[in-house]
């Protein structure tokens, strides 16, 4: 069984995610207020301004009953350690302590693959084993990752606090499909440089929808999800992949043809969800490149 929200806070509202959100949120008739640096007009709710500003957020939050909090800096490269780390974490931590205030229910927050070390890490790194799953051990080495663990902890210190039901969405690379045609071309060439992302994705239209699911399901306490669609963005099959690029990584399951060496099943059992926009890649042998 699920509840239907009918107002919304959507933070990071302009952004690539953010703007797909909102389109789904609008076809689901539910209510949006936005908040982002930059106003990207169209919502008729717009507070402009930083997520972890806490007046502001306060403000946003008047009459919502579940929030999406997509703000952040989205990789390690686009601030300093400390704009990162700092920037990422304030954030997470004023909108979740602010909604838990104003009496929201429901949230979710973007969390990220990169949390188990791999996709920035300044150091080679192979998984503990695959396909990925919410039990495998972190291997953090970047401020980005770290962000992520720390907007988890802050999310599962909110669920245990105020009761406020939290699902952190640990999202693969995303994007619309120019962009995975290049990442697609790009690990075609060059396999390798797949591996630190484990050759996932996942379309921006189905990342919406499970922000979507995150605050409609029917969930108690925090979660943490891993999601992608069912195949790699390699046309490589991923036994190969890992053989050759994560050498000496146990495997938990088969990962036949091009499955995406990341365990999505949690996801699927708690929220229902199950990527639709697949990505067309012609299978190959790893031989051919």
């Amino acid at each position: 069984m699920s509840h239907v929200p009918s107002r919304v806070l959507v933070t990071g509202a302009a952004g690539r995610l953010g703007s797909e959100v909102l389109r789904v949120l609008a076809a689901q008739g539910a209510a949006v207020v936005g908040l982002d640096r930059v106003d990207p007009g169209g919502v008729e709710t717009f507070f402009t301004g930083s997520a972890a500003d806490t007046a502001l957020v306060a403000e946003a939050m008047r009459g919502v009953d579940a929030v999406i909090h997509l703000a952040a800096i989205p990789r390690p490269t686009l601030g300093t350690p400390e704009e990162v780390f700092v920037g990422n974490t304030a954030a997470t931590f004023v909108v979740l302590d602010q909604a838990a205030r104003a009496g929201v229910r429901q949230a979710v927050i973007a969390s990220s693959l990169s949390i188990i070390g791999l996709p920035f890490s300044p150091t080679p790194a192979v998984p503990h084993y695959v396909p990925v799953d919410e039990a495998m051990p972190f291997q953090i080495a970047d401020p980005y990752a770290l962000s992520k663990q720390a907007d988890e902890a802050t999310a599962a210190m909110v669920a245990r606090r105020d009761g406020m039901a939290v699902v952190a969405l640990r999202f693969p690379m995303l994007g619309e499909l120019d962009f995975l045609a290049e990442n697609a071309e790009l690990f075609r060439v060059d396999p390798g440089a797949g591996a630190p992302s484990l050759w996932g994705y996942l379309d921006m239209r189905d990342a919406a929808t499970a922000c979507w699911l995150g605050v409609t399901a029917e969930v108690s306490g925090a979660h943490a999800l891993y999601l992608a669609a069912p195949d790699t963005l390699s046309p490589y099959p991923t036994e190969e992949l890992v053989d050759r690029y994560l050498p000496g990584t146990p495997r938990h399951a088969p990962l036949p043809g091009r499955t995406v060496p990341i365990d999505t099943s949690a996801a699927q059992a708690l929220l229902g969800f199950t990527a639709r926009h697949i990505f067309e890649v012609t299978p190959a042998e790893l031989g051919e490149s």
